[in-house]
Parts: C-alpha cells; structure tokens; sequence
C-alpha cells in the first residue's frame, strides 16, 4: 500500500460507490481525506472511516470557493484531488440524444472546471499535487446513443489535459522540476471497479509526475494490478 502520510486528500462527490472505496483506501494509507457531498446523512459512514466531511454542490462555483476558503482558514492545503461527480443517461441512437439528458450530464464537467480551478493553487503549491478525473472509454469510441455522455466525458478529458499543460508551462516558466500532475482514468464502467480505482489514485503518489502528467490509465476487469500509473 501507498504511504500517504502527510497528504491530504479532497474527494468531490465523495458519497458515490467509488467515493467511499476511495475513502477507504486513502485513509488506510495515511491520508487526511476531505470528503465532500450535497447530503449531510450520506456523509456520515465517510466521517466514520476519519475522513473531515464538508457538505458542498460542486456546481455552485460560489459554494466550492467558499469550501477553499474554508480550508485554507483551518490550515488545510490538498494534495490530491479527485472529482466523482457523474452519472449515465443515454440510448436510444442519436435521435435519443435528448437534451434534457445532455443537462443532466453537464454538472460532471461543470465541478471538474470549479473545483480545479478552486485548487489549482494548492495542487502546484504542493510537494506532489495530483489531479485525478474519472473518464471513459467511450470517447476513444463513441456510439450514438452514448452521444451525449461521450460529449462531456471528451470535454472533461480536454479540460484536464488543459491543466496539466498549466502544470508543466507553470514549472517551465520558473525553471523548476513539475511536482504537479494531472491524470484521466477510463474505464468502461465502474461497478467492480471501485477498489482497483481507489488504489490506483493512492499509487499515484509512486511515480514522478513526469512519467504521469497528462496520461490515460485505463482500468480494465482484467487488470488485477488495476491499472499502472
């Protein structure tokens, strides 16, 4: 298992399957985990395996820069960022492509774009800051009726790889080593994927940043290492 001591960990949408695997996982290694969630009940099995639990819509641009604030206030700077706020609406081919589904879809990004932006700071102030977004496979191959969620998965993809160019421009300009880096994981779905995700954010930490700014891990069901950063 990693060692995570001395890290410190925020989980956005932390409530989910993978949100608490993560958890877990994260704490177990030696993490402080900030776990994040629009519901306070759901929160409470989180803040019994020690993580700081924050309620937070992280669609609310106001509401993230009010949690940074927050924590800063209480001398809490994050290391790790990992953003599980998604879902799934599709099918029906292309004419199903609603676009009350679209919406529905759109807050994943919508977080990403707030929180990222929220903790940039941190993240390149940071000894080893890490960026870890949840993608999938279908943005290398999109169906019809998948239009919608390939979308905004594909845009959440382009907007990671735009921060982690921010990381390396922002090392290259000070000439200094790039600490920060930020990383997308694909998977085809993630029911039985939880674990092998939270332990593949937690390894995260193993490698230097170089070798992970910018790359696509893709986790697989036969993939027991789940997956190699």
């Amino acid at each position: 298992m990693a060692d995570l001591t001395g890290r410190t960990m925020l989980i956005v949408g932390a409530t989910s399957a993978s949100g608490r695997a993560a958890t877990g996982v994260l704490a177990a290694a030696g993490a402080r985990v900030v776990a994040t969630g629009r519901s306070a009940p759901r929160l409470r099995p989180l803040a019994e395996l020690g993580a700081r639990v924050e309620t937070l819509d992280p669609t609310d641009e106001a509401d993230v820069g009010e949690l940074a604030t927050r924590l800063r206030r209480d001398g809490v700077s994050v290391d790790g960022l990992l953003p599980l706020v998604g879902g799934w609406r599709g099918g029906g081919g292309l004419a199903g492509q609603t676009e009350a589904d679209y919406r529905a879809l759109e807050p994943s990004l919508t977080a990403l774009r707030h929180v990222s932006r929220a903790f940039d700071g941190d993240l390149r102030a940071s000894a080893a800051g890490r960026l870890a977004v949840v993608s999938s496979t279908a943005v290398a191959c999109p169906l019809a009726g998948g239009a919608n969620y390939a979308a905004v998965k594909a845009a959440s993809e382009a907007w990671t790889r735009a921060v982690a160019h921010g990381y390396a421009k922002a090392a290259r300009d000070a000439g200094a080593p790039l600490r920060a880096a930020a990383v997308i994981f694909r998977v085809r779905a993630l029911d039985g994927l939880q674990d092998r995700l939270a332990a593949s954010v937690a390894r995260l930490w193993d490698a230097h940043p170089e070798a992970l700014n910018g790359t696509i891990i893709e986790l697989t069901d036969d993939d027991p290492a789940g997956g190699t950063p």
